[in-house]
């Protein structure tokens, strides 16, 4: 069973940086695009950056400031996150689809950003 666990969300100010980490159990080799969304309250839940094999993809609005990356040989999906700003504030969370179209959800992991 594919189990999906974010961490290092927190309380961060303006201006600052955090990594979000995605630690996947069973088969990561067979999750062909891996993602990162975020849903902030009273808002539609968004995609902030996905990664497939050899290419990435970013929202508009984090373009510049946030980089996605996965490691394989450590079953471990990145969100570098820099520059942060209050509108960044939301959960964040890591999503997986393999190769027949299956999603996988994390639960998800808080980041507030404070002006």
């Amino acid at each position: 069973q594919v189990q999906l666990v974010e961490s290092g969300g927190g309380l961060v100010q303006a201006g600052g940086s955090l990594r979000l980490s995605c630690s996947a159990s069973g088969r990561f080799s067979s999750f062909n695009v891996m993602g990162w969304y975020r849903q902030a309250p009273g808002k539609q839940r968004e995609l902030v950056a996905s990664i497939t094999s050899g290419s990435t993809n970013y929202a508009d609005s984090v373009k510049g400031r946030f980089g996605i990356s996965r490691d394989n040989a450590k079953n471990t999906l990145y969100l570098q996150m820099n520059s942060l700003k209050p509108e960044d504030t939301a959960v964040y969370y890591c999503n997986a689809v393999d190769f027949v179209y299956r999603n996988y959800w994390g639960q998800g992991t808080q980041v507030t950003v404070s002006s």
